[in-house]
């Protein structure tokens, strides 16, 4: 649930800070007040786009700020997870966006830097915002099937994962079918250049980080005198007579001989002296062997520059290092196969292709069936949720045509919910209702049961109530207020019948100081809530008839709310 949210310099909010709890939460005031910017920063919140106008003016930059607690196991650990975001499900998210006068925007998620669409996959697992007049996902035809698909998850789930491994080895065959096929009209031109790029590479036998070994042998037997030279003149000069060895050897026997008269002081110069020999002797025998080693080979010399001038020039035209190479090698071997094959490969893919699709086809109809099933369960859901809501005489469809002819990622099924709103009318698609009022209250009872299962814990609606009154309007309020008891539930509304019924009840105001206009939001006290409802119901004069009235109200909406 969203527990907190700061919004500073967004729009005519200068500063505001508010707390939020579980259950129904309403927002009121009179139109042009600003209700519409506190969706608008959840919005943002959730990743939708900004703009440099929603900055305040004067202000060089908006923020939003919002605090979530969000329970643990729900999937957007998983999400922030695959976006490489430190998260801990004991502990809160917050989420940051701020805005530049310039219309620049940054996202922080727990403090990490997030781009727009990382910010969008997170917000779409917090926030669901529905308004009467926005183009929302239940009324796009081709996301229904997704919508049957998250109602029926348990049922239709596991025969979706065994079309989805169907419909992938399917892909994978027409996918090469293509390539072949492309392949087939390649020149004899081009087959010429694969076997002679083919024959140029494999006869070169490169081995990986073959280069780097032939340069450092290069490097040595290009310089293998100037090796043997110093190399003996180290060893002469630390071994010869009169040199280094021999003259420490003389000053060890001197120092022994004293160090036995004067050991406290002269055993560890002993020692040092004594270790120096014996690491410069063993360094002497080194240099000797090194030198006996050192070998003068011209004729390997001249191979390994032949050998590495090949390699320069394959990697000249195919590719910056021996691995560009080979990779090549296998990707043209791959295609040169392909045209000298054709005919065989083609008769083969064509077989699994038939039987790829015959397969295909038994998983598709397996899972149109089961869809058929859930399908009859989810009409008849909505239908109750829509008898509640006082549109009695609706029917609901969820129509599904199956045409195996047409698999595709989804299955062969196309999903559409149809609706008739009145009696004696046809089914139509849910896009094409005309009432404002059934709109909100088809959109309503939709969410009432995708609410149990897509586990969205923040659910808006902005002024769906609009164009319904008497017992609509009452039955919309009730629908809420259960409602937000599987999720934290807004509404921006104008009817006191719906505000009644809330949990939280927030007034938004303007006010001004002659210069700028400040909008404010104050969460409203039990007399404050009278007060308010009053004047939505008696408009700007607040009398003490209506005063009574708005107070019979939240009576009557606590008996509800408890029998609900």
């Amino acid at each position: 649930m969203l527990l907190e949210m700061t919004i500073r310099n967004l729009a005519v909010i200068e500063s505001v800070h508010l707390n939020f709890r579980k259950g129904f939460h309403v927002l009121t005031g009179e139109t042009g007040a600003g209700k519409s910017i506190i969706i608008d920063a959840l919005t943002l919140v959730a990743g939708g786009r900004s703009s440099a106008d929603l900055v305040r003016y004067g202000s060089d930059k908006s923020s939003i700020e919002a605090l979530f607690h969000i329970e643990s196991g729900h999937p957007v650990w998983t999400t922030l997870a695959e976006l490489g975001i430190e998260a801990d499900s004991e502990e809160h998210l917050i989420i940051r966006r701020e805005i530049t006068a310039q219309g620049k925007s940054t996202s922080r998620i727990n403090g990490q830097m997030v781009n727009l669409a990382g910010l969008k996959s997170v917000g779409a697992w917090l926030v669901n915002i529905h308004g009467q007049h926005e183009h929302q996902s239940l009324f796009h035809v081709d996301e229904h099937i997704n919508w049957l698909d998250l109602f029926g998850e348990a049922e239709i789930g596991p025969l979706k994962s065994e079309y989805g491994k169907a419909y992938l080895t399917y892909s994978g065959i027409r996918k090469s079918l293509k390539e072949l096929e492309e392949t087939s009209k390649k020149s004899l031109q081009m087959l010429d250049l694969y076997r002679f790029q083919v024959e140029e590479i494999s006869s070169a036998q490169l081995k990986l980080g073959e280069d780097e070994s032939l340069l450092e042998e290069k490097r040595i037997l290009a310089n293998a005198e100037k090796l043997y030279q110093n190399a003996a003149d180290s060893y002469d000069s630390l071994s010869g007579a009169g040199t280094g060895l021999t003259t420490i050897s003389k000053v060890m026997q001197k120092i022994e001989d004293i160090a036995a008269l004067d050991p406290i002081k002269l055993q560890s110069v002993l020692e040092q002296v004594q270790n120096a020999y014996y690491q410069l002797e063993d360094a002497a025998y080194q240099l000797r062997d090194y030198r006996d080693d050192i070998e003068f080979n011209p004729t390997r010399l001249e191979f390994i520059e032949q050998r590495l001038h090949t390699m320069a020039g394959l990697r000249r035209k195919y590719g910056e290092s021996i691995a560009d190479i080979l990779e090549y090698l296998k990707k043209v071997q791959h295609e040169l196969d392909m045209i000298e094959n054709k005919d065989e490969k083609l008769q083969e893919l064509q077989k699994q292709e038939n039987q790829a699709v015959q397969n295909l086809r038994k998983h598709a109809k397996s899972l149109s069936e089961k869809r058929q099933q859930v399908a009859g369960k989810l009409a008849g859901e909505i239908v109750a949720e829509l008898r509640d809501l006082h549109m009695e005489k609706t029917q609901f469809k969820v129509q599904i045509k199956f045409n195996e002819e047409s698999c595709g990622a989804n299955g062969a099924d196309e999903v559409e919910f149809l609706i008739s709103a009145n009696p004696g009318e046809p089914l139509r698609s849910l896009s094409k209702i005309a009432s404002g009022g059934e709109i909100s209250r088809v959109m309503l009872a939709l969410k009432s049961i995708f609410a149990r299962v897509d586990r969205i814990p923040v659910l808006v609606f902005d002024e769906v109530d609009t164009g319904v009154s008497g017992r609509a309007a009452q039955a919309i309020a009730e629908k809420m207020s259960r409602l937000s008891r599987d999720c934290q539930v807004f509404s921006i509304t104008h009817l006191p019948q719906v505000a009644c019924m809330a949990d939280a009840h927030y007034l938004i105001h303007k006010t001004n100081d002659g210069k700028r206009t400040f909008t404010h939001v104050d969460d409203l006290s039990a007399e404050g809530r009278i007060h308010e409802l009053a004047r939505m119901l008696g408009g700007v004069e607040v009398t003490g008839t209506t005063l009574q009235h708005a107070q019979e109200m939240l009576d009557l909406a606590d008996v509800k709310k408890g029998s609900l």
